[in-house]
Formats: C-alpha cells, structure tokens, sequence
C-alpha cells in the first residue's frame, strides 16, 4: 500500500501543474500537446518500399534546441541498415521486439525496453511487422545511412546468428 500513496501524490501535483503554462527563462512558452494515434501524420521513410515501408510521426520539436520526439512503425518486418544520429537518440518499444545491435553488442526489447545510444554511434536494428518505437532525440533529427537505405532485400530479414 506505500506504493499508493507516492502515486497519488505524483497525480496530484500533476493535476496541479497541468494548468499552468510551462515558461521559458525570456517567458515565451509553448502550449501543451495532445494527440491521438490516429492523430498522427505518418510518412514513410523509405518511400521506394511503397507501404512496406517503415513510418515515421513526428510528435514533437523543441524551437530552440530541436531535440525531437518521435514514433516509427513498421508494416511489414525490415532489416534498418546500418546508420548514425548527430544526436543521442533513445528507443522505447511500445509494440513488437526488435534487435539492436553496434559494436558486437545485441540486444532484444519487448515493449517497455529501452536503451540510449550515444551520437554518432553506429548501430541497426531488426524490427518485426506491426512494431511502435518511440524514439527521442537531444538535437534535430537526422539519419546517416553507412551503407544506404533499405531495400527490398531487407524486408523480412532477421539478425544473423552471433558469432561464437
């Protein structure tokens, strides 16, 4: 029962709080957003794969540091290539288990996994049909493909066996 009581403590101050406008130190502010999923303007990523391919929500940009939220699903499985981020860049599975992988280390996550990679690090992923991912970055969002973008030939890949 102690549980309880920190959570309704935290809905307080946030039923509080949700009023008030959030300010910036020059007192400009940006009003609150709330959006649906069927709110949301999705566009693929890599319009060559037609609706296979991966989509992409832009959720939300800071005007002034443009650190980005955003969600990415995927219709069909795909393998996403390797590829970099100017900005340190977290994923959260909402849906779906994806593999992650950069510098030999692999790792599954199931929906509520997370992990951070920092900028410019390379990495890839194998997303399976029917994924959600929410992904943040501290700075605009950007992609750096290493060896292009997907193609056709990624669509239902899945990560190769580890090497042992």
């Amino acid at each position: 029962m102690k549980g309880h009581g920190t959570v309704a403590i935290v809905f307080a101050i946030a039923a509080c709080c949700c009023g008030t406008r959030a300010r910036t130190l020059d007192g400009v502010s940006q009003p609150p957003i709330f959006a649906g999923y069927g709110d949301l303007r999705w566009n693929r990523i890599v319009p060559d794969l037609g609706a296979k391919s991966p989509e992409i929500a832009i959720l939300h940009v800071d005007p002034t540091t443009g650190a980005t939220q955003l969600m990415i699903r995927t219709p069909a499985a795909i393998h996403v290539r390797k590829h970099w981020h100017t900005a340190n860049e977290t994923h959260t599975m909402l849906r779906g288990k994806a593999v992650l992988e950069c510098e030999g280390q692999r790792a599954e996550l199931g929906p509520g996994g997370f992990n951070f990679m920092p900028a410019k690090m390379v990495h890839e992923a194998w997303l399976p049909a029917d994924s959600l991912t929410f992904i943040t970055v501290d700075r605009a969002w950007d992609i750096n493909w290493v060896e292009g973008a997907p193609t056709a030939a990624d669509l239902g890949k899945t990560p190769p066996p580890r090497a042992r």
